[in-house]
Parts: C-alpha cells; sequence; structure tokens
C-alpha cells in the first residue's frame, strides 16, 4: 500500500476530514490532499508528526528506501535555503559600497578616498547609477534572504540570475568611471556569489 493509501485509511479510522488532520499537525489542508492524492511526501517532521498523532511508527507509512529520499532531498533544500541566505547577504553587502571610502575625490588639492555620500567630483548623472545600481542589488539581497527564510522555491533562480546581472553590470560601470576600489570590492562580492552559487548547484 502507497503512503498516500496508508494515510487515507488512517484518517478515515478516525473520523477526521482532511482540514482536521491538517490542523492537527500544523499544515495545510492542501498538503494533506497532495499526500493522500501520491502527488507528493511530507517533510520529515511532517512524517514526525504523523507518526506520533496516529501512534505508528514512521516505517509503518514508509519504506526504507523512500524515507532515504525524502531525507535526502530535505537536506538538498535545506542547503539551498543556506546558500540563498548567503547569496542574499553578499548582496545586502552592497552597503559596503555606499559606505566605505572607496571613490577618488579632489580634497584641498588632494585625492582622497571619499564615501558615496560624499563623492562630489563625478556627475549628477553618474552618482544616479552609482544609487540605482546599489539599490538593486540591496533590493534584490533583502528578497532573496526573506525567501530563504521563507523557504520559498518559486522565483529563486531568477533572482539569482538578476542579481548576477546587475552585479556585472556594476563591476563593468565602476571600471568605466575609473573607480579601482570600488570595482574591487564589488568584483569581490560577485567572486563570492558565484562561489555560493556553485555551492547551491552541487546540492542540486
Amino acid at each position: 500500500m502507497e503512503f498516500g493509501e496508508k494515510l487515507q485509511e488512517l484518517r478515515k479510522s478516525r473520523g477526521l476530514t482532511q482540514e482536521e488532520l491538517a490542523q492537527a499537525i500544523y499544515v495545510s489542508r492542501t498538503a494533506v490532499s497532495k499526500w493522500e492524492s501520491g502527488r507528493g511526501y511530507p517533510s520529515i517532521d511532517s512524517l514526525k508528526a504523523i507518526s506520533a498523532f496516529f501512534s505508528v511508527s514512521v516505517d509503518d507509512l514508509l519504506s526504507g528506501d523512500k524515507l532515504i529520499d525524502i531525507a535526502e532531498k530535505e537536506n538538498q533544500r535545506n542547503i539551498r535555503s543556506v546558500c540563498d541566505l548567503l547569496f542574499g547577504i553578499a548582496d545586502i553587502m552592497t552597503l559596503l559600497l555606499v559606505i566605505l571610502p572607496l571613490y577618488p575625490d579632489v580634497i584641498a588639492g588632494e585625492i582622497s578616498a571619499v564615501s558615496l555620500f560624499a563623492y562630489a567630483q563625478a556627475s549628477p548623472l553618474i552618482l544616479a547609477v552609482h544609487w540605482v545600481l546599489y539599490a538593486l542589488l540591496f533590493s534584490v539581497g533583502c528578497v532573496k534572504v526573506l525567501t530563504a527564510l521563507l523557504k520559498v522555491e518559486k522565483g529563486r533562480k531568477a533572482l539569482t540570475a538578476v542579481s548576477f546581472a546587475v552585479g556585472i553590470v556594476t563591476v563593468f560601470f565602476l571600471a568605466l568611471t575609473r573607480e579601482p576600489y570600488a570595482t574591487a570590492t564589488a568584483f569581490s562580492l560577485l567572486i563570492v556569489k558565484g562561489v555560493i552559487c556553485f555551492r547551491s548547484h552541487k546540492a542540486d
């Protein structure tokens, strides 16, 4: 007997609706419906909750091979979530490009390094491009962190692609405007994201 059939049989033996079972084990009714129809399997934590609620062992619910498969997939999801969290933090670290003295400016006849707030050497258009690029990276980072904490899978690849695209544009823009320190910092953050992305793909 498949897991979905076993779960349905256990639920009906208690005279419960899918909604009532979902409330008892703290999941959505949609999740219970999906499990019973064979369109998916619960997480390890949900399996433990089902096992405790119906006073049956996890082995009675699932075969050893299927249990190992679920554990491996959950481990992969957890690794992806951690990588997404670190990736988002790397984008949020774009703040360094705003607050650190990375931009050349002439002060009292001498070239000094200043933060973006004090950068007066660049034209208003160049400064506007700086702020737009950094704001985009910071925003993508915040969304990436939020989706990682909520373990949302939908759209994660699109966010990663947008982050890389904006990051590459930022590096080229800083290089073209001859800002070596800012270019090196932005490039370092891009490399960090590349390493994190590689680790995430290995988990897949």
